[in-house]
């Protein structure tokens, strides 16, 4: 179950990062605040939930922060037409490779 909650943790937080860039375009709908809040709320209940299940903070916290950094990457190139350079498709198999060293790491 805390996986479940892990996976929507990082789902709700770049639904929320990505509100937020609709946020701050000029002449956005000021609607959009209020998922970037709903989208962070989420993400941090969920993140608690996962946390209450018993998983770590230093694994839960990796997975949660390099997993929103790498699909918020990837979903921005396809929703804002962003770049996604070699060099950062790179870094996200890094920090891919990163969070499972830390899964392996936790020894649970």
């Amino acid at each position: 179950m805390t996986w479940l909650f892990i996976s929507g943790a990082v789902i709700t937080e770049v639904g929320g990062t990505l509100s937020l860039r609709m946020a701050s375009q000029e002449n956005a709908n000021k609607w959009w605040f209020a998922a970037v809040a709903a989208g962070y709320l989420a993400a941090f209940g969920m993140l608690t939930l996962a946390l209450a299940g018993g998983m770590t903070v230093g694994v839960a916290y990796g997975i949660w922060a390099a997993s929103g950094v790498a699909l918020t990457a990837l979903a921005s190139r396809v929703l804002f037409d962003e770049p996604l350079t070699k060099v950062m498709v790179l870094g996200i198999g890094l920090i891919i490779a990163g969070v499972l060293l830390i899964e392996l790491g936790s020894g649970h």
